[in-house]
């Protein structure tokens, strides 16, 4: 990988809120990184829960993020099963307790969660956690943490009022935007028609944007949040 802020033997972990987070913002650099050898785990912090969901739908999404998974080249899958759209409502202490747990027993070398300006706040409250499961005052803790933006939740936050992603770290997925295209439309109850930005269509157009950025075909953009060298 061009950048060494992304190299290493150890442990990727990528934090989703909700299944398809993942592929979403930072499936290519995922695909890219189980190509090189690189153990890459997905945590999806919440899931559905009736009434909001049924068990058709959580079971249908379960699957798919399987499939998807499987695609990228993801070594595990770690459903966390915090409610999804209530985590305000549940005690943030828990979700801390239970993203620092996963840490701890992972030990990754690379974090990737979602970006605190995204209107949802799921995503925000994961984001929080993420960071405190990541302290460095702990023995162990990761040294690369960035965040990633979704469609349809960070591209609607609000300018100025609300964190802007602009990104500083940029990995070409070239050679793996495919892939991550595949895993998307293998989320087959989350794919809407485009001009819509869960389609395959503004994936593809996101990436040609943040490779042209850096002169590269296609790229996946991130903040940096930390480096220890």
């Amino acid at each position: 990988m061009n950048s060494p802020i992304f190299t290493g033997d150890g442990p990727a972990l990528v934090i989703a809120p909700h299944p398809d987070d993942e592929v979403l913002g930072a499936g290519g650099t995922i695909a890219r990184l189980a190509d090189q050898g690189r153990a890459v785990h997905v945590a999806i912090v919440t899931r559905g829960r009736p009434p909001r969901f049924s068990p058709e739908q959580i079971h249908t999404v379960r699957e798919e993020a399987a499939a998807a998974h499987a695609h990228l080249g993801i070594s595990q899958t770690h459903w966390l099963d915090f409610p999804a759209a209530e985590l305000a409502e549940y005690p943030h202490a828990d979700l801390n307790g239970g993203l620092g747990a996963l840490v701890r027993d992972l030990d990754p070398t690379l974090v990737l969660a979602p970006h605190p300006g995204d209107i949802h706040l799921d995503h925000q409250l994961c984001f929080l956690s993420t960071l405190v499961a990541s302290r460095p005052h702990q023995a162990r803790h990761p040294s690369v943490i960035a965040a990633y933006e979704t469609l349809s939740e960070t591209n609607w936050n609000a300018p100025y009022l609300t964190p802007a992603f602009v990104p500083n770290v940029f990995v070409d997925i070239s050679a793996t935007l495919d892939r991550k295209l595949e895993a998307f439309q293998l989320f087959a109850s989350q794919v809407r028609e485009a001009p819509h930005e869960r389609s395959v269509e503004s994936l593809r157009a996101l990436a040609t944007l943040r490779g042209a950025t850096v002169h590269r075909s296609a790229a996946e953009g991130f903040v940096l949040v930390r480096y220890v060298v």
